[in-house]
């Protein structure tokens, strides 16, 4: 048995001999979380990190750090959570985190009512990477107290711009499996995120919004809760002078209101004057992808001659 081993079996060793936390214990998650580091902890590097991570798990310390995911101490929270933040950059580890009893329960109460603002924005993060693994999208999907949960984070005045941008990843790749699309929809995903679009002076929570905004519009309950918020609007407004980014991404949105929102979407889109002349403009001077979008938008809005847009700028 190595030495990292050794270390690792002590320390989840001491996590065993109590039925609730002591002293040791939190001591002993402090020192997990250190070993857990992305950074290998030491200055090994990666590799010395990975070896740690995985050792961690295999030697049965996350059932136990879930359950000190719902302690009254705070510290013992925080080091419990970013544990297993770090642990989930792991594919095997995720397997096991996921498959561990009471999970849901207890990242669900410090997304809630984490002691501290770090513990909250490790939470947000360590759903963003369970996530990473496809088939477990439904499953997190499906828990619509986690859902709703990660929503109001948008919407909270205490979530700092890493725990809104957290949030928003989680959320972004949550949309990516469609049925979840229908069940962010009822969890008041679409008013959390125009918002954020309207009031946000940081550009990057911006561009990551009308991210999240371009996958949830791809379902038919979105156009109702779009209308609601006057998200067409906005999104033309961005597709006008947004980053690069955020134009792409709300390209991306309208073409996906369209699609799924068929015709009564596309008339709703028309109605904003300045759609087809700025949807024309990206596709003459976006990106590949921003004008691959463009073009697409433009011609299920069934304008023609996109890319020769009349002289004297007048509508199509």
């Amino acid at each position: 048995m190595g030495t990292r081993r050794r270390t690792v079996r002590s320390l989840v060793a001491k996590l065993t001999r109590a039925a609730t936390p002591d002293r040791e214990q939190a001591e002993a998650v402090a020192e997990l979380r250190l070993l857990s580091k992305v950074d290998g902890g030491s200055g090994g590097g990666n590799a010395d990190g990975d070896d740690y991570r995985l050792a961690i798990a295999e030697e049965g310390a996350i059932p136990f750090l879930v359950g000190a995911l719902r302690s009254e101490d705070a510290t013992l929270q925080e080091n419990a959570i970013t544990t297993l933040l770090n642990l989930s950059t792991l594919a095997p580890n995720r397997e096991l985190i996921m498959s561990a009893r009471g999970l849901s329960d207890a990242i669900l109460h410090v997304l809630r009512f984490g002691a501290t603002s770090s513990a909250v924005r490790n939470a947000a993060a360590t759903v963003y990477s369970l996530l990473i693994d496809e088939p477990f999208r439904p499953i997190l999907g499906s828990k619509p107290e986690i859902v709703s949960a990660v929503v109001d984070l948008l919407r909270s005045p205490d979530a700092g711009p890493m725990t809104t941008k957290d949030a928003l990843r989680a959320l972004f790749v949550m949309a990516l499996y469609p049925l979840n699309r229908p069940k962010l929809v009822d969890s008041g995903v679409v008013p959390a995120l125009f918002s954020l679009l309207i009031s946000s002076p940081i550009a990057g929570i911006v561009d990551d919004a009308t991210a999240v905004a371009a996958q949830v519009a791809g379902c038919t309950e979105s156009l109702d809760a779009f209308r609601a918020v006057s998200g067409i609007r906005v999104l033309v407004a961005l597709l006008e002078s947004g980053s690069g980014r955020a134009k792409e991404n709300a390209a991306s949105a309208l073409l996906n209101l369209a699609r799924c929102g068929g015709d009564e979407a596309v008339r709703e889109i028309l109605t904003v004057d300045s759609v087809v002349a700025a949807a024309t403009d990206l596709v003459d001077v976006g990106s590949e992808r921003a004008r691959s979008k463009a073009s697409a938008l433009l011609s299920i809005l069934g304008v023609q001659d996109i890319l020769h847009p009349l002289s004297d700028g007048s509508n199509y």
